[in-house]
């Protein structure tokens, strides 16, 4: 496992079953730092911001659950997840399969699935379940930062500090786009990935695209 600076994990009090542990080492043996310390970022942004809203892993939510969600939801971006589906479908799937082997049970595995799933679905996966809403909060907030005055600005720096972003909103951006160009079933019409095809790739299936090949002879309104 390669952590970066040399991270020391007991400052951080992250899950250590066998499971957890595992999960941990999958990601970072498959992903590139910039993904592998995004998914520890955003487990730690969830947990901060779950606090912060009064909800406590144990007894509102499943912290180990909220963890392997956030660890595992890139994998759809890296070889070891990469499919036919959008990225966040097949990071779900593998997702899956690697909790399975594990002999987790099969609804906490559809937990995960649907907080993986769902994570880049603004107003969806909040609406799944507690884990799956916790999961959201810090996912979003290492990519849009919109609830970060919820933690304090020197958990932030000490978590930057250990988990670098590399750039990340940038960086994933274009490996979901490289994904899609070499693959379009990846870009499914009207999805994020799809969205990110069209500006970084220049192309991607719109609605009117669909109405004209519908058969149907729609026309547009006229204003």
């Amino acid at each position: 496992m390669t952590l970066p600076q040399e991270v020391d994990l007991s400052q951080w009090d992250l899950p250590d079953d066998d499971v957890c542990s595992a999960a941990l080492q999958l990601v970072m043996d498959v992903s590139p730092a910039v993904i592998a310390n995004h998914t520890v970022r955003s487990y730690l942004f969830a947990r901060e911001l779950a606090a912060a809203k009064g909800l406590r892993g144990g007894t509102d939510y499943d912290d180990e659950l909220v963890f392997l969600t956030c660890l595992l939801h890139d994998l759809g971006v890296t070889e070891h997840g990469d499919g036919d589906q959008r990225f966040e479908v097949d990071g779900a799937d593998a997702a899956v399969r690697f909790l399975l082997e594990r002999g987790v049970a099969e609804d906490r595995t559809r937990t995960v699935w649907e907080g993986i799933a769902l994570h880049t679905s603004l107003g969806l996966a909040d609406r799944f379940g507690a884990e799956q809403a916790v999961s959201f909060f810090g996912i979003s907030l290492d990519i849009d930062g919109a609830e970060k005055t919820l933690v304090s600005a020197d958990f932030l720096e000490r978590v930057h500090a250990a988990w670098p972003r590399h750039d990340f909103g940038y960086a994933i951006a274009d490996l979901i786009a490289q994904g899609t160009a070499a693959n379009p079933l990846k870009a499914p019409p009207f999805t994020f990935p799809a969205h990110l095809h069209r500006l970084l790739n220049g192309s991607s299936i719109t609605f009117p695209d669909v109405l004209e090949n519908s058969g149907w002879g729609d026309q547009p309104v006229d204003r």
